[in-house]
């Protein structure tokens, strides 16, 4: 058996892996990048990158189609799926050709196939032949990911799917039935809104987005009805049946009434169990908690010092961006940088359903859980120029502020790019800001963070372009 050794190894070359791993060879550490798919992981390739070219595109056919409010007339708009799923195709190989070329210039040594501890300090790589090799390290970074959880009597197959069969699909189905009322359900249930389905929704809770201010879901929901989409919450799928050649979703309602969903594609939805099962962690001594995740401290080592975990298999938030700082992180700590730590005061996270939903900090209902006295701003974009300008005023950005000390605490955004608020107010959040400083802070006009200002000035009631109370 062919025997390499490094001094540090990834397992994982999605935003995480990848991004730990250029590091690492950017601080001269010999390193390798374990990867058993295609480099990029799950978000380049079949998540965060082709969902959201999938978003845009569908998107761009709702404007086309509502053009006509412009006075621009466009008829004819068809949809040609294959032709969308190569140009999908084309930005994701673009993309993971890039990480690729960068992984390499910085000195990176890529090996593909399925890795394996042997102990804490070695491993070995399975690839697509069956060829073995053992591969001996000083430290390693775990970065393999989550994969999507699934149901016994949802049967995956050609019109049942997860996201990745979802995001695969090169036709529009008449009717789209999505279970889960989740993000990855509701992103790519409204894309194929957009395009031309029938959307039905299948939540367990008594909410879509679980955990998101309900007051910002309600402009999702009343979007999803707009465009003639069906939800159903306190609703569990029960399983499939076939009639007359059309499946269909069996359901119940919390009350017990049994419905049927005419589905010609069902989209399961409903989370994801992180991928620590598949790589031999018992011979490694790694332990894991009830929630199959790897306990990991500021550095993200594990219970194994000289082995880290970063991303989905190191626990909530599942967000690409919160891998790749981690990967950082634990980059820098095995090279030697002891003062490299996982110290993150404000998580942004967004949805991009339609419209779109952000948030970053202590949402409202979060805040007055821990008992804070906050004064909340608000600010429609019904009043914002850019808004308007764009015939996008649907939902609105809000700040939650600590009612002693002014101190920004979270702020919540619904609409169409919504996701572009975001970064500001993270940094906000991460510097200390009050509302007062935003508010303080001239934004360019017009453009979308100025409905932030606006909603700063809400909070004190000095907000200029609505009516304070």
């Amino acid at each position: 058996m062919a025997t390499e050794s490094y001094q540090l190894v990834v397992i994982g070359s999605g935003p995480g892996g990848y991004v730990a791993g250029i590091r690492a060879a950017q601080l001269g550490i010999e390193t390798a990048v374990i990867e058993e798919d295609r480099i990029g992981g799950v978000c380049l390739n079949m998540g965060c990158i082709p969902s959201k070219s999938l978003i845009y595109a569908s998107g761009l056919v709702e404007k086309i189609r509502h053009a006509d409010q412009m006075g621009l007339t466009v008829e004819g708009v068809e949809i040609d799926g294959k032709k969308m799923q190569a140009w999908k195709s084309g930005i994701v190989k673009r993309l993971t050709t890039g990480v690729g070329f960068l992984l390499n210039k910085n000195g990176a040594t890529v090996i593909h196939g399925h890795a394996e501890f042997t102990s804490p300090t070695s491993l070995t790589v399975k690839d697509a032949d069956g060829n073995v090799k053992e591969i001996t390290f000083e430290k390693c970074i775990v970065a393999t990911g989550a994969r999507a959880a699934t149901l016994p009597f949802l049967p995956l197959g050609e019109n049942v799917v997860t996201y990745e069969g979802a995001l695969d699909l090169d036709r529009v189905p008449e009717t789209f039935t999505v279970v889960g009322g989740g993000v990855i359900g509701l992103e790519l249930g409204t894309v194929f809104q957009r395009l031309g389905s029938k959307l039905t929704v299948v939540e367990l809770l008594d909410q879509l987005l679980p955990g998101t201010d309900p007051e910002l879901v309600k402009v999702v929901e009343r979007s999803i009805k707009k465009g003639k989409g069906k939800i159903h919450l306190q609703t569990s799928a029960k399983g499939i049946e076939t009639k007359d050649g059309k499946q269909f979703l069996v359901a119940e309602k919390k009350d017990g009434k049994r419905i049927e969903i005419e589905s010609d594609v069902i989209l399961v939805a409903i989370g994801f169990k992180p991928n620590s099962d598949r790589v031999g962690r018992e011979k490694a001594g790694l332990e894991i908690d009830d929630t199959g995740h790897f306990p990991v401290n500021a550095h993200r080592q594990t219970n194994v010092p000289n082995i880290y975990a970063i991303g989905d298999v190191a626990g909530l938030p599942w967000l690409a961006h919160k891998a790749s700082k981690e990967g950082i992180v634990a980059a820098e700590h095995a090279a030697g940088k002891t003062d490299s730590v996982y110290d993150v005061r404000a998580m942004p996270a967004a949805v991009f359903t339609h419209p779109e939903v952000a948030t970053v900090g202590l949402q409202e209902h979060e805040a007055k859980a821990e008992g804070r006295d906050v004064k909340v701003g608000k600010f429609p974009f019904t009043a914002l120029g850019r808004a308007l300008s764009m015939g996008a005023t649907e939902g609105f950005v809000k700040i939650i502020a600590d009612a002693a000390t002014d101190e920004v605490l979270g702020v919540s955004a619904v609409g169409y790019q919504a996701s572009d608020l975001i970064a500001e107010a993270t940094l906000a959040i991460e510097m200390g800001a009050t509302s007062e400083d935003i508010a303080l802070t001239v934004h360019a006009h017009p453009t979308w963070p100025e409905s932030l200002m606006e909603a700063a000035e809400a909070v004190h009631g000095h907000a200029i372009h609505i009516l304070n109370p």
